[in-house]
């Protein structure tokens, strides 16, 4: 949806008699690190909707990624996520809900950090941070030391802080079904659900 930020070097003529001072200009900047394979995160997400805890598995090797958002004083909703583009969200209550949506783009890549624009150190939730830009998407906050994600700022204003990180964490193969009621009436969507939802943000960064 946004484009990825290129970085484009020109080479001039100061940088032709001084490759030295070209190259070390080059690689003062830190790099993201990439994610995991495989990891569970816990987060605080605030959005327009509230408060919610959200449950994050992220499962390269298998190609999936799953949201269970715990609103405040509210539902359960799952987000489950899948590489061919395929999305269900769904509840596990009596309500049954669930809606499947298709997308263009599969999941997003462990390296899908490469090119952002590095803004500088910033201190966050009491953690000294790298943080990075992808222009018009969001500014992501790393631990200067430990390089676990501390807090994702994105431009639509929904902000997400990182409170445990577990990288290597896989959720068993049942746990990512969606239930049986997901695949009857598949054309009849539950908007209600979606709109609570607010979708997964990161999907916007495959669309790159």
């Amino acid at each position: 949806m946004f484009p990825t930020i290129k970085f484009i070097f020109l080479v001039t003529t100061y940088t032709l008699l001084i490759p030295s001072i070209a190259f070390e200009s080059e690689s003062t900047d830190p790099i993201p690190e990439p994610w995991p394979q495989q990891f569970h995160a816990i987060t605080i997400m605030n959005y327009t909707q509230g408060l919610r805890k959200v449950d994050l598995w992220y499962d390269w090797p298998n190609k999936r990624y799953m949201h269970i958002n715990q609103y405040q004083l509210g539902k359960t909703l799952y987000d489950v996520e899948w590489q061919n583009g395929t999305s269900f969200y769904f509840t596990l209550d009596s309500t049954q809900e669930c809606t499947i949506r298709h997308f263009p783009v599969g999941i997003l890549r462990p390296n899908w950090l490469e090119g952002s624009n590095y803004v500088g150190q910033k201190y966050k939730d009491g953690f000294l941070c790298n943080v990075w830009e992808k222009v018009g998407f969001l500014q992501y906050y790393e631990d200067a030391v430990t390089k676990i994600p501390v807090y994702w700022h994105f431009y639509d204003g929904l902000v997400e802080h990182i409170m445990t990180f577990e990288a290597g964490k896989v959720l068993e193969n049942s746990k990512w079904q969606a239930p049986a009621y997901c695949f009857k009436d598949v054309e009849k969507e539950s908007r209600s659900l979606l709109e609570n939802l607010a979708t997964n943000h990161f999907r916007d960064v495959t669309e790159n």
